[in-house]
């Protein structure tokens, strides 16, 4: 019973605030940010080297999916 009532609690506690916020959002007044002059500046660029990676796919040294017909020395356990 006791987590029936957290469970509604909560909610009833994330609604009012979910309220609240946006509220507050719709009433606030809007303020202009001021823009530092470094930021109008485009952002220096580096450009790296070109890489090329090889891959060699190596031969499985075990099976890896087997069926019990490929083996004929395992013993069926029923």
């Amino acid at each position: 019973m006791l987590d029936r009532l957290f469970t509604a609690t909560l909610t009833f506690c994330l609604l009012i605030g979910g309220t609240l916020a946006i509220a507050s959002a719709m009433l606030g007044t809007d303020q202009r940010v001021v823009v530092p002059r470094a930021a109008s500046e485009p952002a220096p660029t580096v450009q790296l080297e070109r890489v090329v990676i090889v891959g060699k796919r190596l031969a499985s040294a075990t099976d890896v999916a087997r069926t019990d017909a490929d083996d004929a020395g395992t013993a069926r356990v029923q």
